[in-house]
């Protein structure tokens, strides 16, 4: 086993770790990709006002933005933020069946502070279920991607009703840099989600909000909508955005990182480290680390910690296989199914590393969003 010596992601949980001088990929890309992500200071203030400015010239009706929320940290930071810049946000809220309790209250004060109008899009809970199920059955490590891909969906298609030209982002580079595939691919490739579905599913998408790269082309080249992270202009710091939140608009600590859902609770804390191997509080605590948010000992002493009750993950399984209609047994197969990848199944991998390198290039040459 091979481990970085700036951060704290190791060959083990990534089979592609590449050092150079003891330092990973991870971190180099971060160090490359920095500069044409993130603007801070004086800088990013006066560049984020004028953009700010030009969205405010370009809403129609009441809204100028559509926001994405979830009561988790980013998303709610966002909310605050889009308010404070004088934007008139649009809030969506896609409702999976996973809200915690403490989720749906922090959208509920959040949006209550802030007199921001809510849009719940409620998904048919059969169809997403199923879908839920046919990635566990597939036995690959994205069980996420449902979730991911019908927000997006969401977003792009509430904003292309009601002529809403800019969806702001809760994505942020500084804790969020680091990208697996062996951990978490498909948010944007319908064709592996409809191929997992296909294949291990009962029941069709017929409602299940999606898109493939040709809606994502109209919306973006014809219709214009673009995806904005004004966390990347910010100075933004995880830890003082916490504390913000709780101060102003009485937000409440949920655990992990996106623990306001049930089922990525119970995923994450149990689910990816028990099959797969995937501790994703590596990937996190590494962000972190090159961000200059903690440091690599703390970072070391936080990974030595549990972060997930062994009574609340029993009551958190109980949950999850009463509502996907898994029994203990199909779940205990599910578990020693051999792990597969994304690379098992129809996939357009290719075709979007190439948006992605583009959008990269873009950014770089400063004629996209950060």
């Amino acid at each position: 086993m091979t481990e970085c010596s700036r951060c704290v992601m190791r060959s083990a949980d990534d089979p592609d770790l590449v050092l150079v001088d003891g330092v990973c990929n991870h971190c180099r890309r971060y160090d490359d990709l920095l500069t044409s992500r993130v603007v801070t200071g004086e800088e990013g203030a006066t560049e984020l006002n004028q953009i700010a400015g030009g969205i405010k010239g370009s809403g129609r009706k009441e809204f100028d933005c559509v926001i994405g929320v979830s009561g988790g940290v980013d998303s709610t930071y966002v909310a605050l933020k889009a308010v404070e810049l004088g934007l008139r946000p649009l809030a969506v809220h896609v409702d999976n069946g996973w809200n915690s309790e403490v989720a749906v209250q922090n959208i509920e004060k959040t949006l209550n502070a802030l007199d921001i109008e809510l849009h719940t899009v409620v998904l048919d809970l059969r169809e997403f279920y199923d879908l839920q199920r046919s990635f566990l059955f597939a036995s690959t490590p994205d069980g996420e991607i449902p979730t991911d891909h019908a927000i997006q969906a969401t977003l792009w298609k509430t904003a292309r009703q009601n002529g809403i030209r800019t969806i702001i982002s809760g994505m942020n580079f500084r804790t969020e840099a680091i990208s697996v595939p062996s951990w978490s691919y498909g948010h944007s490739d319908w064709r592996y989600i409809r191929g997992v579905q296909r294949r291990h599913g009962t029941r069709s998408l017929a409602t299940y909000p999606h898109f493939g790269f040709g809606e994502l082309g109209y919306v973006t080249a014809v219709r214009r909508i673009r995806v904005l992270s004004i966390l990347n202009y910010l100075d933004y710091d995880k830890a003082a955005a916490v504390d913000e939140l709780q101060a102003k608009l009485n937000w409440t600590p949920y655990g992990g990182k996106h623990y306001e859902s049930i089922y990525t609770r119970w995923y994450q804390g149990h689910v990816l480290p028990q099959k797969f191997g995937i501790d994703k509080r590596r990937g996190h605590y590494s962000d972190l680390i090159n961000s200059g948010q903690i440091c690599r000992s703390d970072a070391l002493l936080g990974l030595a910690q549990p972060d997930y009750d062994d009574d609340l993950r029993d009551r958190d399984q109980q949950f999850v296989l009463k509502k996907l209609s898994l029994s203990s047994a199909q779940f205990d197969e599910i578990m020693a199914a051999p792990v597969r990848s994304f690379r098992d199944y129809p996939n357009s991998y290719e075709t979007v590393q190439r948006l992605r390198g583009l959008a990269n290039g873009l950014r770089h040459r400063g004629w996209y969003p950060k």
